[in-house]
């Protein structure tokens, strides 16, 4: 076994390989970037190198500074992560030659897997089933064009390096298929430095399953079961969960089997995932009519892999280590169970009510569910931030991954949405109120599963206010009270809790809740009591107010409902957390409100930080709304700006290429 390893990543996946590795006795080394030098992967290291700038291609991305670190540190092997270096067959091949282990395949079995037009043409030669498509390697967009028509539409693109969800797109009809690839080559070449591509039929109705294998230097392969990825946006996994629900038996030894020989084909070591695009024909209750076809194989670990360990007990990351050193594989494909059921939620700095945009900040707030690693039946969260840290640009969005394992499928959902609802973040957008939508959305709780299933669902997932105005005025207001409490002590005459000799007293307050302006009153009873009235007229909602202190929280009853409320306040903004749901109010101050300004117009701003890739339109372009009119680039992702309304193009204010803050203003329109 090593003695000492370098982790050529960063965030969660570096501090859950260093977990690993102090359990086993060996000791790591971290490496980090400008922005990275206070992250939570640095000091879960022994050691850590500095490697270059905020942007991934200043530093995680620069090898030849990683094998230096790795040189100067003793370590004798690197361990890639996911993402970054991790499917590099150059990078694998330059730690041979420096005489350093790469903990992953061998380059040539990344180079096989790489390119997904090659990949296949090996899967087809072994057996393995595919999806009609054209794989192969002339590129001239008219035969790409030609290869689409002739397949059949609905088609998706996919850039042939590509992974992750990035460089693919979904194309309905033909007239639509040449700006599809000219969007798709252009992604691939910013996230993979290669823009050939590939056309494939799209599967109606298709889940999204993939087998963990794993592979040893003496030859011997075995599959650890499959995981179910079906629930995705923008093509990019949300949920996770293993074992697949409706797996028969019949199908999971032929998908295994596949997955398998798969592996064997191209002489696999180590961890690897291969993923499958599966037909339900028959819907989603006729799972013996399931049909699978070879999608790609990921040539290192998956984000996903906990719930697979969730389910067998396994730490795959001591696989990676015991594998890499030379040692056979731990077990046997006989000696693999399936116990129980685990499903993972990838926590993102996202608004998924507005397009799943990227969000950038400091975590304010960062609370967890209480858990423990690698223990069925239980929580986890795997992740690389702390309370008051960044998230910056330069990386992915994703926070945390949360796991949880339960007995059964139902008893594992319902433990998910217990620890989501446990989960406050204040200080930027996340989707962790959409994936409790999601957890609690018919076509999900009843395994009716698709990767269409956001869009199904469309209606009970996107802007949902779980929490009501008037039980976020009561929060808000019993926050206030229990801060003005602590702060004003015993003296009665240094009290502000309307306390009179004669007569009652009435406070009033005024609130921005969801856009909408409303104010509320409290009455301050002589018995000690409070009477609120949330809203004005028929509406409003009104009765005695009552809470008491708990840990972290406040025992709240108001207008007939009762709750446990986390309140943190930023500023004139309260963040209320309840079992039910999350929501934010905002406290006015009654004299300034008035003085608000009126919004600018004619104004298109960043809606997030990140690069200007194009402008589609020049200074005098009359314009219609909707139209395109920009694409930026954010966390490794492209975001098309579009006209608000019919006007004229004044002047652009960025050219392509430039970095821009959230909030900048990219060009200026004149109404026509």
């Amino acid at each position: 076994m090593f003695q000492k390893i370098l982790i050529a990543n960063r965030g969660e996946i570096a501090c859950r390989v260093a977990a690993t590795a102090r359990r086993m006795g060996v000791k790591t080394v971290a490496v980090y970037s400008d922005a990275d030098a206070q992250a939570k992967h640095v000091a879960a290291c022994d050691e850590a190198v500095h490697i270059g700038g905020s942007a991934p291609k200043d530093s995680y991305l620069r090898w030849e500074r990683i094998i230096e670190a790795a040189q100067a540190t003793g370590a004798q092997a690197i361990h890639p992560g996911y993402g970054f270096l991790s499917e590099n067959e150059d990078f694998a091949q330059a730690c041979a030659a420096a005489g350093l282990v790469f903990i992953g395949p061998p380059p040539s079995a990344i180079k096989d897997m790489g390119l997904k037009a090659e990949s296949k043409q090996l899967m087809e030669k072994a057996g393995v089933p595919l999806v009609p498509g054209y794989h192969g390697k002339d590129q001239d967009p008219q035969l790409l064009q030609r290869e689409a028509d002739r397949i059949g539409y609905p088609v998706l693109i996919k850039a042939s390096a590509g992974g992750g969800g990035k460089g693919m797109r979904l194309v309905e009809k033909s007239e639509d298929f040449a700006a599809a690839l000219a969007s798709c080559q252009r992604e691939a070449i910013n996230s993979f430095g290669d823009d050939a591509v590939l056309v494939e039929k799209y599967v109606l109705r298709p889940r999204h399953i993939e087998i963990q294998v794993f592979g040893d230097t003496q030859g011997n392969c075995v599959y650890l079961f499959e995981r179910d990825c079906s629930v995705q946006r923008r093509h990019q996994k949300v949920l996770e969960e293993a074992p697949a629900p409706g797996m028969t038996e019949a199908l999971r030894r032929q998908m295994g089997e596949a997955a398998v020989a798969a592996a064997k084909a191209v002489g696999y070591v180590g961890a690897g995932t291969v993923e499958f695009i599966v037909e339900q024909p028959g819907g989603y209750d006729a799972p013996e009519q399931m049909k699978f076809y070879f999608m790609e194989m990921n040539t290192r670990l998956q984000v996903e892999h906990p719930v697979t360990e969730a389910i067998t007990g396994e730490d795959l990351v001591e696989w990676q280590l015991c594998v890499a050193s030379g040692q056979p594989l731990p077990k046997r494909q006989d000696e693999l169970k399936i116990i129980g059921h685990a499903i993972e939620a990838r926590i993102c700095a996202e608004n998924p009510d507005n397009n799943f945009l990227p969000a950038t900040g400091q975590l304010h707030v960062y609370r967890k569910p209480a858990c423990t690693s690698f223990e069925r039946g239980s929580v986890r969260v795997d992740d690389g931030v702390r309370e008051g840290d960044a998230i910056s640009p330069f990386y992915d969005s994703m926070i945390a991954k949360l796991i949880v394992h339960g007995d059964t499928r139902a008893q594992a959902l319902a433990r998910l949405d217990d620890a989501l609802a446990q989960t406050h973040i204040v200080g930027l957008a996340t989707n962790v109120q959409f994936l409790r939508h999601v957890v609690k959305s018919d076509s999900f709780a009843q395994a009716r599963l698709d990767t269409a299933l956001i869009p199904r669902e469309e209606a009970v997932l996107f802007g949902q206010e779980r929490v009501g105005l008037p039980l976020a005025a009561a929060a808000a207001v019993a926050s206030q009270l229990q801060r003005e409490q602590a702060q004003e002590g015993a003296n009665p005459f240094s009290r502000r809790d309307g306390w009179r000799s004669l007569v009652a007293c009435r406070r009033r307050f005024e609130f921005d809740f969801n856009g909408t302006h409303a104010k509320a009153w409290l009455t301050y009873e002589r018995d000690g009591g409070y009477q609120l009235t949330v809203g004005e007229g028929e509406g409003a909602a009104q009765g005695p107010l009552a809470f008491t202190p708990l840990a972290g929280g406040l025992d709240l009853q108001y207008a007939g409902q009762r709750t446990c409320a986390t309140v943190y306040a930023q500023g004139e903004t309260d963040h209320i957390f309840t079992p039910r749901g999350a929501t934010r109010i905002e406290a006015l101050d009654l004299l300034a409100h008035a003085g608000e300004a009126a919004s600018e117009g004619g104004r298109l701003t960043a809606p997030m930080p990140g690069k200007v890739v194009s402008f589609a339109v020049q200074a005098g372009d009359k314009v219609t709304k909707g139209q395109p009119l920009a694409v930026m680039e954010a966390m490794k992702m492209e975001h098309t700006i579009a006209a608000p309304a019919d006007g004229v193009v004044q002047e652009l204010l960025y050219a392509p290429g430039d970095q821009v803050a959230e909030g900048a203003e990219l060009l200026r329109l004149s109404a026509e």
